[in-house]
């Protein structure tokens, strides 16, 4: 008797847990995400944009359309969503009673009697009384991993769509980097056939001939490990397209633009925005309706069972023609004993609602370094460019006057072979850093959220 009322008192407390509904927890460190930026309170976000408005580039476009409509990995995202809807809808038929059709026959012989042949033509039922909330709450979770994966494929949208791009202008950066050091070996190969007859008319020496040369067999070098760049990127963007590896036809580097200034809005934006922190949001919620169906499992789970069919069997007598037989059950089963497994599943379920949760906490951090970073990546590559300008300015005026001074003095042409090579070193920087702004807009841009 004793055990008995603990276990009353045990169902008395615990009343009321298994039709919570799930809420967000507070998330005190969400207003100091940004602190860094000194940002304004806006609530504009370069995020508001669509991926078809930041990346202007038609050839670009096309390819971000193309890898949302082939990308395997996105393909799967979409098939798990359709998982989950399915599971969803299976959930909301819970509700409903299960029928079945039972139909039976039996043929029965006694030796030195004739056989009877008896049939029984029916369907039955069962249905749960979801009192306790186990249907409810499974339903819930059902519905909250639907948003999970839904978030997860807006995710993968998101992530495609940066990478696609990012790739696209790592393309053009190459392209850029190697039309400059083109140029520079066909003035290096210039210079040496100049070199080479300024030493048959002895105007020169061996030495200057084979620095010349190479710087020259340098730059030849430099060509063919960007070709070979070039064509990795491009068989890797082919299979971010879902294609084999083919030529992908692009702009120029130089004809690019973005906006000159960029809005991240204020950090609880992210919260709606940000896919991977609603996916994580979402697995938080399906955790915490777990821990409800755990809750329920110390309630009595009430189920309704009936059957109706036409029989010839009714009691001890075969009789023709049948019979309608009706029957109704209701049963009750309360857990009373059951190895502590009901109390280790809430255990659990507690235990894994608090690892979604820390999750939960932890995605937005991430979120908010990830936003810092791409902010500062961008305002550094945009002062670089600056300093990059005037670099190349100095040194192409270096080069003139070495190559003057040259001409008509007795300077060593290693002054010009060291010039030149500085700035072709300070183009190809310009390049990278040129890059790195782009890179840095979009990278902000999938920081915040943006790409689907």
């Amino acid at each position: 008797m004793k055990k008995i009322y603990i276990g009353l008192l045990l169902l008395t407390g615990l009343t009321g847990c298994q039709y919570r509904t799930y809420e967000r927890p507070e998330m005190p460190q969400t207003d100091s995400l940004y602190q860094r930026l000194a940002v304004s309170g806006d609530t504009a976000s370069i995020a508001d944009l669509s991926w078809q408005e930041l990346f202007t580039d038609p050839l670009l476009q096309q390819l971000i359309e193309t890898g949302i409509a082939h990308n395997t990995d996105l393909s799967i995202a979409r098939l798990r969503v359709k998982e989950a809807e399915a599971l969803l809808t299976a959930s909301k038929l819970a509700y409903l009673p299960s029928v079945s059709l039972t139909p039976q026959g039996t043929i029965r012989k006694v030796e030195g009697e004739s056989a009877t042949k008896s049939y029984n033509l029916a369907a039955s039922a069962d249905w749960e009384i979801d009192i306790f909330g186990r249907i409810t709450n499974a339903k819930r979770e059902a519905k909250a991993v639907l948003e999970q994966s839904e978030a997860y494929r807006q995710a993968v949208q998101t992530q495609l769509v940066a990478t696609i791009a990012n790739s696209y202008y790592s393309l053009l950066m190459l392209d850029k980097q190697y039309e400059i050091s083109r140029s520079t070996a066909e003035l290096w190969a210039e210079n040496l056939r100049v070199m080479k007859a300024l030493k048959e008319a002895g105007q020169t020496t061996e030495m200057a001939v084979a620095q010349i040369e190479a710087s020259k067999l340098a730059v030849d070098a430099s060509l063919l490990s960007l070709q070979q760049q070039i064509t990795e990127m491009e068989n890797s963007i082919s299979s971010l397209l879902g294609d084999v590896p083919r030529q992908i036809e692009r702009s120029t580097l130089d004809a690019q633009s973005f906006p000159d200034t960029l809005l991240v809005g204020v950090p609880l934006q992210l919260l709606q925005r940000r896919p991977d922190v609603r996916q994580s949001e979402a697995a938080l919620a399906a955790a915490f309706y777990v821990t409800n169906q755990a809750y329920a499992a110390f309630y009595p789970s009430i189920t309704l069972s009936g059957s109706a069919g036409w029989t010839n069997a009714a009691g001890a007598l075969i009789t023709n023609p049948g019979e309608w037989l009706l029957s109704a059950v209701g049963s009750l089963v309360q857990p009373l004993f059951n190895r502590g497994q009901n109390v280790a599943n809430l255990k659990v379920a507690k235990a894994q609602q608090e690892e979604a949760l820390l999750t939960f906490r932890q995605s937005l951090l991430d979120a908010g370094t990830e936003v810092n970073s791409a902010l500062l990546q961008w305002q550094t590559a945009r002062q670089r460019l600056k300093l990059d300008e005037q670099q190349i300015a100095s040194l192409e005026s270096a080069v003139r006057s070495s190559e003057l001074l040259m001409l008509h003095s007795s300077q060593n042409y290693l002054e010009v072979l060291t010039a030149r090579q500085t700035l072709l070193d300070a183009e190809l920087s310009a390049v990278a850093d040129r890059f790195d702004e782009i890179q840095g807009v979009i990278n902000l841009y999938h920081a915040l959220g943006g790409g689907y």
